[in-house]
């Protein structure tokens, strides 16, 4: 079996845990194995741990995004050990680009990315169109693993796949991506992914905040749950507020998803995420207060997230 270990930020677990929902299938069929390092148990050695389990992989995805760049261990250790062991051929990295940075002229720029043209997952129509390339390129990746079962496994999968009942079709005819059918989405639909998106904008703010405070000794981080529907978060840097936010949820009159830098108003915003539609899939489109050259595009519960965060953090990064 093919051992798989995730090299990534811990602000994007929970993208992180999406893709591994989708190795699912590799997993039920006995070709890979993953590992990461929320699989550390109580009372076990950090980073010996780590070692081990990046030293034996198989194939290592590096999960880029801005925080993963900013990491240092996942940037000077991880990322290193692994492209020493690519360059040797011990084990294949594959980078998947989780959100828009400047990684080409990083060290790990010059391999193939998982997606095509190295597109960000929170670019995609869904983060299942991303991700389903993503095991398409790891499926192509476990094909040039020394097991020779593996490939073959995965060769004979390939053709059964392509067969219909009363004819062989050739083996190298695929079928086309474009699948995608026109629906009208339902008030349910609207009102259940308008909760969604707010439930995970809190929860990114909530890690995000305690990531911040934990790289940065200087920095404190309140986040306060106002009710279901609304909270607030502020930023201190010696003790010194540096910035602020209040983020509501409301049901569709003006908008579906507020901020405002003065916290919870019912009077007054800077930016406003609208549900929108593009005929396929729904996803969330800013008002253009704060965020003009986004207007046009469909954004992810994440890519809403992080343009919010983006907001929150600015004033330290002056």
């Amino acid at each position: 079996m093919t051992t798989l270990v995730f090299s990534y930020s811990h602000v994007d677990e929970s993208l992180r845990n999406e893709l591994e929902t989708h190795l699912a299938g590799l997993k039920r069929q006995g070709l890979i194995d993953t590992w990461h390092d929320r699989r550390i148990k109580t009372g076990e050695e950090f980073a010996n741990q780590i070692d081990q389990h990046f030293e034996n992989a198989d194939i290592v995805l590096l999960l880029v995004s801005p925080d993963f760049i900013a990491s240092d261990y996942c940037y000077n250790i991880e990322m290193t050990k692994s492209l020493a062991r690519h360059e040797s051929k011990e084990a294949i990295v594959i980078p998947v680009i989780l959100r828009p940075c400047d990684w080409h002229e990083l060290p790990f720029g010059k391999l193939m990315a998982a997606t095509t043209d190295g597109k960000p997952i929170v670019h995609f129509p869904t983060h299942d169109d991303g991700f389903l390339e993503v095991v398409k390129s790891i499926k192509n990746a476990l094909k040039r693993t020394p097991s020779a079962n593996v490939k073959s496994r995965l060769d004979t999968d390939s053709i059964e796949s392509r067969l219909l009942p009363s004819q062989m079709i050739e083996e190298n005819i695929e079928r086309s991506s474009n699948l995608r059918v026109r629906k009208t989405f339902t008030d349910r639909e609207k009102d259940k992914a308008r909760i969604q998106a707010y439930e995970y904008i809190s929860g990114y703010f909530e890690n995000s905040l305690n990531e911040l405070a934990a790289r940065n000794t200087e920095v404190e981080c309140e986040f306060r749950r106002i009710d279901a529907n609304s909270f607030e978060a502020a930023i201190y840097v010696q003790g010194k507020r540096k910035s602020r936010c209040g983020i509501w949820t409301a049901d569709g009159r003006g908008g579906d998803i507020f901020f405002s830098s003065s916290g919870v108003s019912q009077n007054s915003y800077n930016e406003c995420m609208t549900l929108s539609d593009d005929g396929y899939t729904l996803g969330f489109k800013p008002i253009g207060m704060a965020f003009r050259g986004h207007t046009n595009q469909l954004l992810s519960n994440e890519g809403a997230a992080e343009l919010f965060w983006e907001m929150l953090i600015e004033p330290l990064q002056r």
